[in-house]
């Protein structure tokens, strides 16, 4: 696992609560329901866990937490889904304590990072237009990514309601199939990556941080001032990129299941 950035004392909870709430609205759930502060967040058909798990968003937020918890599984299991809860800088230490006392299990550490659009180096890279062919996108994203193409409705569906303007980049080669993808979504003064994969066949040529500049460099043009990202602990190649494009470390979170659940 990835070592802490030790310039990273206490994250500041401001900037996490904004993070957190532009991260829901570039990758949003199909059903989000709220107990308190706690947000439910289910999609039926696609399995990404950001999209199916359980938030906290406030420290102060601990009555009946087991109670709620059991109330949260059910409607996990009416959408046929395990739940999962996530642990960010804004869930109750409480919370997390009932976790341990209740034998859940915490996995898939991830780090959510930063960059100053103001920081953003010079480089001399080829320049990529965003798409908005949403299909073709999602073609070449499940193909990158080795992933089921069963899934192509729900991240076609996923990727359609983004809210906020998203530019779609990719690189192909004719004959040859995708390349390289990312989703760059663009929120005020905020923009995200996602969605990042390069081909096998390509990764360690750069392809990678061309096309992720090239879309920065797109949101910053249009008025984005901060951008973020997130991106697994134990991601050594892909914290490598994003580290040289400039990104630092905000936070960490990661995600718990109950007991048995494998």
């Amino acid at each position: 696992m990835a070592e802490a950035d030790q310039s990273i004392a206490q994250p500041s909870l401001p900037q996490v609560r904004r993070l957190e709430a532009v991260s829901f609205r570039a990758w949003p759930a199909a059903s989000v329901h709220y107990d308190g502060s706690w947000q439910v967040r289910l999609t039926g058909g696609h399995p990404s866990k950001r999209v199916n798990c359980v938030v906290a968003l406030d420290r102060s937020d601990t009555r009946d937490i087991r109670l709620r918890l059991e109330k949260a599984q059910r409607k996990f299991l009416s959408y046929g889904r395990e739940m999962v809860f996530r642990e960010t800088p804004l869930a109750p230490p409480q919370v997390v304590d009932v976790l341990r006392e209740d034998a859940w299990h915490r996995f898939d550490e991830s780090i959510v990072m930063v960059l100053d659009l103001a920081n953003l180096g010079e480089h001399d890279v080829m320049d990529h237009l965003p798409s908005q062919d949403i299909g073709r996108f999602v073609d070449a994203s499940l193909t990158l990514q080795n992933e089921d193409p069963a899934l192509k409705p729900a991240l076609a569906e996923l990727i359609t309601n983004i809210k906020p303007p998203s530019g779609l980049f990719l690189v192909e080669v004719p004959g040859n199939g995708p390349v390289a993808g990312v989703i760059c979504v663009h929120d005020n003064d905020l923009t995200g990556l996602l969605q990042l994969a390069v081909s096998e066949s390509h990764r360690g040529q750069g392809v990678g941080f061309e096309l992720s500049y090239a879309a920065l460099r797109w949101a910053r043009l249009r008025g984005a001032k901060m951008a973020w990202l997130q991106v697994q602990a134990d991601n050594g190649a892909a914290l490598a990129l994003y580290r040289k494009l400039g990104f630092q470390e905000a936070y960490r979170y990661c995600y718990w299941r109950p007991e048995g659940v494998p």
